[in-house]
Formats: structure tokens, sequence, C-alpha cells
């Protein structure tokens, strides 16, 4: 079988940051491999998306939804997937029928709803809270000089004659602490995958610390971690760490006084599973707050307001349902704001950390030509109701540049 011919891309970071990416298998033909090698290349660990430079329509830059779009020696762009300020405008009268008119245009009201940017949302919030998911490609942190010097030394004589580093309790002391802290930063409970992941990117990052007698070269290293993240659970559960804390014996009822009973964690994607309270705030002033939203979410084109409210008292809310699972009709009574719509996407991006309407949108683009193939081969009264819908996708529009 023939070697693929290596492909060469352009990739523009940020506005003055251009790098060039080789492929010497060729461009990938599934769009996930593709953003796995940009990744990875680039060291980035957020989410992205994908955008490509199309000649025809003047370089303008579009959403990549299939590397066949791409060509050797192409741009693509690597955007971001976060969240920034939202501006909407809405009207004080019913949405008229065409959007397009002037008349439209000049009865447009003033009044807006801002979502919160990432930023501004954190300042208002606890410093313990998690802004990001567990990454694809888990980030190994710096250790300290001399244990980086001993690593440094260790990888170049690993790559020259294949030798293993021997290390010092104090050296090994230093890793476990230092990944630990790291793995803390996403996931107080993290799985056995997890801990797969983190020893795999350790000895990725640094082969000299491989394994002989493992059968993946890191075996121990899993294991080591385990017992350092027990650990340190501990002596955040001492420091008075509120996620962890609530595990602990003097804050369980008298019937669930057992290590083994009532034991609350963190749901899957759920990053901010019960949050400290923000710098400066008690549980009486963060119910002033709960208060005065009864009388702000009663006011008309109070959105700035209730958002700043609902994001400052986030963790006193969530502390309210993990202690109390109160049921949702009394919960709504307490906090009527959460059940409006961009509340609730606000909300679910505090709790998982990442946008779901956004999310949900980009994957929906990613798959609407799989969906509407499925829903052609389909018969009977599905063929029937989506009759007019496929009718205008099988209409054919005329661009005039």
């Amino acid at each position: 079988m023939a070697a693929l011919n290596p492909a060469k891309l352009k990739v523009i970071l940020g506005e003055n940051n251009v790098e060039k990416l080789t492929l010497q298998n060729g461009i990938p033909q599934s769009l996930v491999e593709l953003i796995n090698i940009v990744k990875i290349t680039f060291g980035l660990t957020a989410d992205i998306r994908l955008q490509y430079m199309d000649k025809d329509f003047g370089n303008e830059f579009f959403n990549l939804n299939a590397t066949t779009d791409l060509q050797d020696l192409g741009t693509i762009k690597v955007v971001q997937q976060e969240i920034v300020p939202l501006v909407i405008t809405l009207t004080d009268a019913a949405t008229p029928s065409s959007f397009d008119s002037d008349e439209y245009a000049s009865q447009a009201s003033n009044d807006t709803i801002v979502l919160s940017s990432p930023e501004s949302v954190s300042s208002r919030e606890s410093v313990s809270s998690r802004s990001v998911q567990w990454p694809v490609i888990f980030p190994i942190p710096e250790f300290s000089y001399d244990t980086e010097l001993q690593l440094e030394r260790g990888n170049a004589e690993y790559q020259a004659c294949s030798k293993m580093l021997t290390l010092s309790t104090r050296v090994k002391s230093d890793i476990l602490n230092k990944v630990s802290e790291q793995i803390y930063k996403y996931k107080a409970y993290p799985s056995d995958e997890h801990f797969c992941a983190v020893a795999e990117a350790l000895i990725k990052k640094h082969p000299c610390l491989k394994e002989p007698g493992s059968y993946n070269g890191c075996y121990g290293w899993k294991q080591r971690l385990k017992y350092k993240m027990g650990n340190f659970r501990t002596q955040l559960k001492l420091s008075g760490c509120p996620e962890l804390s609530v595990n602990s014996l003097k804050s369980k009822a008298p019937s669930d006084a057992s290590p083994a009973r009532g034991v609350k964690k963190p749901r899957r994607a759920e990053a901010n599973f019960y949050p400290a309270l923000p710098i400066g705030e008690t549980y009486a002033s963060l119910e002033q707050e709960r208060l005065a939203l009864l009388t702000e979410v009663k006011i008309r084109h109070n959105d700035r307001v209730i958002a700043d409210k609902m994001a400052r008292t986030f963790a006193y809310r969530r502390q309210e349902v993990v202690n109390q699972e109160p049921r949702v009709m009394d919960f709504k009574d307490r906090w009527p704001a959460l059940f409006h719509q961009r509340e609730i996407n606000a909300e679910f991006q505090r709790l998982v950390a990442f946008p779901l309407e956004q999310r949900f949108l980009s994957q929906l683009d990613m798959y609407s030509s799989k969906l509407i193939t499925t829903i052609r081969a389909r018969g009977g009264a599905t063929r029937e109701k989506t009759a007019g819908i496929i009718h205008i996708f099988d209409q054919e529009t005329t661009l005039t540049l």
C-alpha cells in the first residue's frame, strides 16, 4: 500500500500567532482526529472548533464540518469554545412577521440581556470554583527546580540508551504532590480511567519515569496517585474544604453516621458539585440576596441584576440542593428566577463548566447532514411530518455575487 503524501496547513491560533502544521500521513478523514492533532501539537486543553479559509468567498472563514473541505497548503483557524457576552434586543410589542423591515428596526427597544462571561462570573463566585471540564490531554504541571533538572537529565539518558531514572523519595513525593494538586483542579473524586490518563500523560512527558516491570509502563504511578489523592482529600477535609467536609461524620445526620453511608459525590460531568461560599459572604448575607431576588424577579427588564445575584448565590443554592434535597415545587418557590431559560443555561454553565445551548447547537450543526439522511430513509408518519422541511432543503438557491 502506497504511503500517503504529507500535507501542510497554516494554523491561526490567535490574532498575531500563526503556526505551520505538517501532517505526515496527509489530511485525516475524520474531523475529530484533526482536532486532536491540533490540540496535541499546540498544547491546547480547552474545547475548540476549526474554521477554514474559503477562497471562493473572498478568503472568509467558515466552520469546518468535514476535512474534505481542506486542501494542502490551506489555512485553518482555531476557535476556542467559550461564552462571550451575548446582547439580545427585546421589543415591547409583538414580534412582527418580517424581520428585515425598517419599521421593525425603528420599534426596537433599548432593553438588552447580557449573559455574563466566565471571567465576570468567576469574580463573583468562590475562588475554588472549577471553570473547565477534564481535559482531553491531561497537562502535567511543572515541578520544583531540582526535580525538573533530574527529569531533564533522565529524559536525555533515556533517549540515548533507554535507561530509566532512579528516583529518591523526595523527588517522587514532589511529583505526586504536584500532580495530585493538578488533578484536584478538575475533579475531587477521579475515576480509574482518569488516573490511567494522568499516569500515561506523565510518562509521555517524562519517559524516564517508565516502569520496566509494568505491563503499560505506568501502572505503579496510577496506584501511587490513587493513594496520594486519598491522602490529599483527607488533608483538605481537615482544612475545612466544603466539598470534602460535607462527607465528614460531623456533617451527617445521626441516621447516616457511618463513613460508608450517605456519601455525597459529584455525578458525571459535575465540575462544581459543592462549591464554597464566595469570599466575604455568609449564609445570612446570601439569604438576604435570595429574598431580594424574589422582588427583583417581578421587575420587568431586570435581567442584568437577576443574573448578577444568581451568580453570587450559586454556592448557597447548590449547598441547599445537596444538603436538603428539596422538592422541585418547594425549590421553585424559593428560587423562581432559576426556572427561566437564560438562568437555566447560566446554572448549567456554573455546575458543569461548559455551555449547554452552545454545545448543543455546535453538535447539531456537525450531525445535521447525517440526521437529514436518516430522516429521508424513514417512511410512514415520519415521512409525512417531515416532507415540508425536507422539501425546503431540496430547493436550489442561486447566489449572485
